[in-house]
């Protein structure tokens, strides 16, 4: 069975380095993307299982990003896991309402990660 494949969009590439480290070592397949264009036009392409989506990018933000994919039909049903630093209770319920499976805050610990992708899988 081929490994679940994992669209990382962060703009930080400090940030998009660790995300990398945690998950390539679980023997994920991944893909990466730096903003919000890049992000709509993989999952098209690639059809991921999950996305991975910082709220900040350049060009379009999280938000846009999320409501767009959960509002197409290829690509409504890729689960999608909202990662920032915004930890305010409004952002969450906006990322949630865009259509995000899930809202995780940075910084984060690398099982927090795992287990929050192991629960949309």
């Amino acid at each position: 069975m081929a490994p679940n494949r994992i669209l990382i969009v962060e703009d930080s590439p400090t940030a998009m380095r660790q995300i990398t480290e945690i998950l390539h070592n679980q023997g994920y397949d991944l893909i990466r993307a730096v903003d919000g264009e890049e992000a709509l036009e993989k999952a098209l392409q690639e059809k991921p299982h999950i996305i991975l989506l910082d709220v900040i990018l350049p060009k379009k933000n999280g938000f846009q990003v999320c409501r767009q994919l959960k509002t197409t039909p290829d690509t409504k049903d890729i689960k999608i896991l909202m990662l920032t630093s915004k930890s305010q209770d409004s952002d969450c319920y906006w990322g949630l309402k865009q259509g995000a499976d899930g809202y995780l805050t940075k910084p984060f610990e690398d099982v927090e990660l795992l287990d929050n992708i192991a629960q949309l899988l």
